[in-house]
């Protein structure tokens, strides 16, 4: 195993969030790979946390990647939330999605958690990707 694969994945995961119409729909466009300075949207996407280990055999070096995508909404109550979470979700679980280094051999919804923080909500949702690394 190595970590080489992981930029491809987080690129690719970009990627299809931001190219999802319902998405971007929900969430005006605001999907970030990391905060831009100033204010940021009432509500919008961030890519998270992500957890990496070998998956590889015999056959080939293979690392499975738990990621994180996070809906922070500053609204009182959860339905904006949850409906672009829900879109998130259907754009994500199951994609087959083209890495630059490495092939995606599955990518499934893992868990989520919702809470209240602060004055809005945060919706943290989990993925699993699975990605061969032996493929160019």
């Amino acid at each position: 195993m190595s970590y080489g694969s992981t930029a491809a994945l987080q690129a690719a995961v970009y990627g299809a969030l931001a190219g999802d119409a319902a998405v971007a729909a929900l969430s005006g466009g605001a999907v970030y790979d990391a905060l831009p300075p100033g204010p940021v949207p009432p509500l919008y996407v961030a890519l998270g946390p992500e957890r990496a280990r070998d998956a590889g055999d015999k056959t080939g070096a293979a690392a499975v990647h738990d990621i994180a995508v996070t809906v922070v909404s500053e609204g009182a109550g959860f339905a904006a939330a949850k409906a672009l979470a829900a879109a998130i979700s259907d754009a994500l679980a199951g994609a087959d999605l083209v890495l630059a280094r490495g092939r995606l051999m599955s990518l499934d919804f893992l868990r989520a958690r919702a809470r209240r923080v602060d004055a809005g909500r945060e919706i943290e949702l989990w993925f699993r990707a699975r990605v061969d690394e032996s493929a160019t």
